[in-house]
Order: C-alpha cells, then structure tokens, then sequence
C-alpha cells in the first residue's frame, strides 16, 4: 500500500475546515459558558492566540483524520466505514480521553463537557465521511 501524501494533505486541510466550521458552529449553542467557567476559575477568557490554536488544533485533526483513513481503507471494502473507523479512533484518542480528563481533574462541568464531546463526535464523523469521498488512492 503506498499512501498518497499529496492527498492526505490536502483533504487534510478540507476535513480540518469541516471540523472548525462545525466547532464554530457550536458557539451559539454554548454561548458565553466557556468563558464564564474560566473566570469562575479566576483565568481570562480565550484569547486571540487561543482562537489561532483552535484552527490549527483543528487543521491537524482533519490531516492525522485522513492520514488513519489511508492506512485503514485497505482493512474494508467499504470507503464510508473506513471513514467512520477512523472518526471513531481519533475521536477516542483526541476528543473523549481529553474532554473527560478535564471533568476528572475538576476544570470542566460534566454537562459542559457532555455537549462539546457529543457535537465532537458529529464533526469527526462527518470529517470522516468527507475524508472516504475526497481521498484519492495513490495509483501505482
């Protein structure tokens, strides 16, 4: 199997803007909470160079996406479950070991924490699903 990098990355870049559009688009649902339980911590709200960490946290979960649904398409027939297997590893790895560490060391409130790793869920299934529909094999 010879992976096409070339691919990985630019789907990559697609899947990470699907990921960040869909976070953003949980803002309106969450409203100001996250930084009303920062300051409830005595800490300042995001910053600037938080919101520039966000896009890149999320850039680098659409190409890591796409790279695990490239190693994994050989494993199926079946691209869309390919692309979901590879949601639901990230998922496990980046967003609900995380997430839930947070609610045990006391910084998150569980409810808080529920939401944003149920609508983390959607967003990586759905980059998943764009990753097995723009991906492009290498061919040899």
């Amino acid at each position: 199997m010879k992976l096409n990098i070339k691919s990985i990355f630019i789907t990559g870049l697609i899947t990470g803007l699907v990921i960040l559009i869909s976070g953003l688009s949980m803002i309106p649902l969450v409203g100001d909470q996250m930084n009303q339980i920062l300051a409830n911590r005595g800490l300042p709200p995001l910053s600037n160079f938080a919101t520039i960490y966000i896009i890149f946290v999320s850039l680098c979960n659409g190409i890591f996406l796409v790279f695990l649904y490239a190693l994994l398409r050989p494993l199926w027939k079946s691209k869309t479950k390919a692309g979901i297997m590879a949601a639901l590893i990230s998922f496990f790895m980046h967003y609900l070991l995380g997430n839930f560490a947070m609610v045990v060391y006391g910084f998150m409130p569980l409810n808080f924490t529920i939401l944003g790793t149920v609508w983390g869920l959607g967003e990586l299934l759905l980059g998943g699903i764009v990753a097995s529909k723009l991906y492009k094999e290498k061919t040899v």
